[in-house]
C-alpha cells in the first residue's frame, strides 16, 4: 500500500485522545488512509459504522489506562475505562487501529474505503464514491504494512 502520509517519517507527529482527556497518544510513525467498517461489531460499540486508521504498535505511545475488551476470536478494542471512547482495535499483528475521531485534526488523513458493507445497517447508504466490500478486504487491512 502506498498512500499512507507521504511525509518524513521524522516530521511526523499525530495527538489523540479520549473524552475525558484520562487516556491520550502520540504516534510518530505514517498513518494508514482512513478505512470505514460496517460490521456488526463495529456498529455495536460505536452506535454507527466505525472509522479507523493504524499504524505501526512501535510508533504509538499510551499514556493513561486502556481497558481492553476481547471481542471475538481474533481481535481486541481498546478504550478508556473511564468515559467509554473506543480508542482502538488490535487484531495482533504489526499495525495497531486508531479510531479516527479520536485524532487530533487536522489530520491530512483521506477515506480510503469501506469494508463489511454487507453487514451494514439498513437505516443509511454509503454515498461517497471509494471502494466498497461486501466483506473482509486485504486491500483495506489492518495489517498491511
Amino acid at each position: 500500500m502506498t498512500d499512507f502520509l507521504e511525509a518524513d517519517p521524522a516530521d511526523l507527529s499525530t495527538t489523540g485522545g479520549c473524552l475525558c482527556s484520562e487516556v491520550s497518544y502520540r504516534v510518530t510513525g505514517r498513518l494508514r488512509p482512513v478505512v470505514a467498517c460496517h460490521c456488526t461489531q463495529c456498529r455495536r460499540t460505536s452506535g454507527h459504522f466505525s472509522a479507523a486508521t493504524s499504524a505501526l504498535r512501535e510508533d504509538i505511545e499510551v499514556e493513561g489506562e486502556v481497558r481492553w475488551y476481547q471481542s471475538s476470536d481474533a481481535a481486541r478494542r481498546g478504550f478508556c475505562p473511564i468515559c467509554g471512547s473506543n480508542l482502538f482495535w488490535d487484531g495482533g499483528g504489526a499495525r495497531l487501529s486508531i479510531f479516527a475521531g479520536t485524532l487530533d485534526g487536522p489530520t491530512g488523513l483521506t477515506t480510503q474505503g469501506h469494508i463489511f458493507c454487507a453487514s451494514k445497517g439498513d437505516y443509511y447508504e454509503i454515498a461517497d464514491s471509494t471502494k466498497q466490500a461486501a466483506g473482509a478486504d486485504s486491500d483495506m487491512t489492518t495489517q498491511k504494512a
